[in-house]
């Protein structure tokens, strides 16, 4: 299937690993000038190498940015424009805040949490907007967490703001609807990253088990029996950040095997 992605420009935040990373190479397969960013200038130019090299597309640029830092995202943008002009597809990701409860998260904390997980939304959208408006065609997809639809033990941080931003991206398809933009929200579920590999190597620890006890705990609360690989996820987000994605708007989608049992 032909997503039509060919000659339509993809940001991906935090792609340097994990399910951005995945993301980016699947747009990159589809035909798509990307753009790579995360705060390590090294693990980026090392991830932007790889994407080339395994599918083939030498329209991949990456420039570092910290997506917590207003001035960051400003430069990114800069650099955007200068290089590749605007942003036709924008996938907002950032690595997840720490974990803790209501009792043990300090107000740092929260404020950091609340930089990270939901302006840099915020702000990532606001400048990719200029452009998709005068277009009037434009895809942004948000990448979250299942605690959007039920929330996670021990991650207050996550729950609150990953919430928040499905709220957000609610509203601004309704906003955007006119404009030709389609807003969507992504919740992964069990997916084999380094995140869910530090969660769950916290989770045995305070629980007191083996780490392979604890894994094999988690997936057995998955139907379909395992953790997601990253390349499913990003099919879906490619898919939902692609004009062959005409009608699907405003909704919150999780990829998680069946995991949470929430309508």
């Amino acid at each position: 299937m032909d997503l039509g992605l060919t000659g339509k420009v993809a940001l991906v935040a935090a792609s340097s690993g994990g399910l951005g990373f995945a993301t980016a190479q699947q747009f990159a397969r589809e035909g798509a000038t990307v753009v790579l960013t995360s705060r390590s200038a090294d693990r980026l130019e090392d991830a932007r190498r790889r994407v080339v090299e395994e599918t083939g597309n030498a329209s991949v640029y990456a420039f570092a940015a910290d997506v917590s830092k207003g001035a960051d995202i400003d430069r990114l943008f800069a650099s955007i424009e200068a290089h590749v002009g605007g942003v036709d597809v924008l996938v907002t990701n950032a690595g997840g805040p720490p974990p803790g409860s209501f009792a043990t998260v300090t107000e740092p904390q929260w404020e950091a949490a609340f930089q990270l997980s939901l302006m840099s939304v915020v702000r990532l959208i606001r400048g990719v907007l200029p452009n998709m408006q005068a277009k009037r065609w434009g895809r942004i997809v948000n990448f979250t967490s299942s605690s959007i639809k039920q929330p996670i033990d021990n991650l207050i941080l996550s729950n609150t703001f990953r919430t928040a931003v499905a709220g957000l991206a609610k509203s601004l398809a309704l906003e955007l609807a006119p404009d030709g933009i389609l807003v969507n929200t992504m919740g992964p579920g069990r997916i084999a990253t380094d995140r869910v590999a530090s969660l769950d190597a916290g989770n045995a620890e305070r629980a007191g088990v083996p780490l392979d006890e604890w894994i094999a705990r988690s997936q057995a609360s998955i139907p379909l029996g395992r953790y997601g690989r990253p390349e499913e996820f990003a099919s879906l987000a490619v898919y939902l950040g692609s004009p062959a994605n005409g009608y699907i708007t405003g909704q919150s989608i999780l990829v998680d095997g069946g995991m949470v049992r929430a309508l």
